[in-house]
């Protein structure tokens, strides 16, 4: 890793195919509900960043692809963290969705 890969953010669309690729995958969106209801990636499951602690209850498997994403990517970032303190081993923060170019649904 080098000294710029600390700055890099994650490419939200590059994010979204791997989450299409992979088998038995979560696309998690972490904002507020009410940010979820304005737009939201197709296939998503929305739990807030404040209700992560829940996710156990949603994703049982440990082992689970989770794709993550929030408005900006931090969020996300601060979420794909804590997923994986909770013992969540394939945890990808892809970023936020206001770099999103694909089909968006309300």
């Amino acid at each position: 890793m080098g000294l710029f890969d600390f700055f890099k953010r994650p490419n939200i669309n590059e994010g979204v195919e791997s989450y299409r690729a992979a088998k038995d995958a979560v696309l998690l969106d972490v904002r507020t509900p009410q940010e979820y209801l304005q737009g939201r990636i197709p296939g998503s499951k929305n739990i807030p960043l404040q209700s992560l602690h829940t996710v156990e209850k949603a994703i049982e498997a440990k082992d689970t692809p989770l794709f993550v994403y929030c408005l900006s990517g931090v969020r996300s970032r601060q979420a794909a963290a804590r997923l994986q303190k909770m013992g969540y081993t394939r945890v990808n923060d892809i970023g936020g969705i206001a770099a999103y170019t694909g089909e968006v649904e309300k």
